[in-house]
């Protein structure tokens, strides 16, 4: 909104007719770069939404902003057919790839761009925007920032999101019933976690969420600073009957099934490890 701005000022200035049509994202000069699959922008959509359009003028004022949403998720092809794009952009196009897992994307392009990191919005002020503006409970409101890491979008999503209750509902279910599982209901699991499969990095942060819960309260013996309050019994169980040394463990597996998943290791082979982890070294 700053670089469109009429009033060509250090900030926004709100009220002029650009700065209007930003917020309201209807602004021909700002283009919000879209994909239709969820887990990956192609090829075909960087080249018809940004290559092949920069070269024409901007509608209105001076500039034209591009934005890539969990940019990402680009595929390779997509962030090589956007590289000379980067390298050799037109004096008017800004280009601003929002990432929140930057070590995803190519070292080419990264190199190309001034990074700027966003610092976490304190847990606190998360907590309070979803009471007073959502009108969450304020458990729920404790889960959800927790959720968010300090993303106020990510918050706002799951705030608003029913299928939120519903993923963690699901995933908390699963941690605690994984000791369980025979083969065949694990491979049942595994293949309800692939009908999520966009949203496995939701899941496996709220595994994580739940694990440091133990271990915390392993440690500290305090509920009143648990994430999963409400979960205080099978939290206790679990902390009583698991190491630190397994706990610590199935963190590891979690960050590991990340990475594996990543570079497209095997989904049901990758997911089967986590779980004989989290089998073999929780207990309650």
């Amino acid at each position: 909104m700053t670089l469109l701005c009429e009033k060509h000022g250090d900030d926004a200035c709100g009220e002029c007719a650009s700065c209007r049509k930003a917020a309201d994202h209807n602004h021909p000069d700002l283009i919000w770069v879209t994909h239709e699959k969820p887990g990956t922008i192609t090829v075909d959509e960087i080249r018809a939404q940004v290559v092949n359009t920069v070269d024409i003028l901007p509608y209105e004022g001076g500039r034209k902003i591009y934005i890539v949403p969990d940019a990402e998720k680009m595929n390779a092809q997509a962030q090589n057919a956007l590289l000379k794009t980067i390298e050799e952009p037109p004096a008017y196009v800004t280009i601003i790839l929002l990432a929140t897992s930057p070590e995803a994307m190519l070292p080419t392009i990264l190199s190309r761009c001034t990074k700027l990191s966003m610092k976490p919005v304190p847990d606190k002020t998360v907590i309070d925007y979803l009471i007073e503006e959502m009108h969450l409970p304020d458990y729920e409101a404790g889960v959800v920032a927790a959720f968010a890491q300090g993303n106020i979008g990510r918050a706002r999503a799951a705030a608003s999101d029913g299928s939120f209750d519903e993923l963690r509902n699901q995933t908390l279910y699963l941690i605690r019933h994984a000791q369980n599982m025979d083969t065949a209901e694990m491979a049942e699991e595994i293949r309800s976690l692939k009908e999520d499969k966009d949203r496995i990095g939701d899941i496996f942060d709220i595994m994580t969420m739940y694990i440091r819960d133990v271990l915390y309260f392993k440690a500290t013996r305090d509920v009143d600073n648990l994430i999963f309050a409400r979960e205080i019994s099978s939290i206790s169980a679990n902390a009583a009957a698991s190491s630190y040394e397994g706990l610590q463990t199935i963190l590891a597996g979690i960050d590991k099934c990340r990475t594996r998943l990543r570079a497209n290791v095997n989904f049901d082979l990758a997911l089967e490890l986590l779980l004989l982890d989290i089998k073999e070294y929780l207990h309650g």
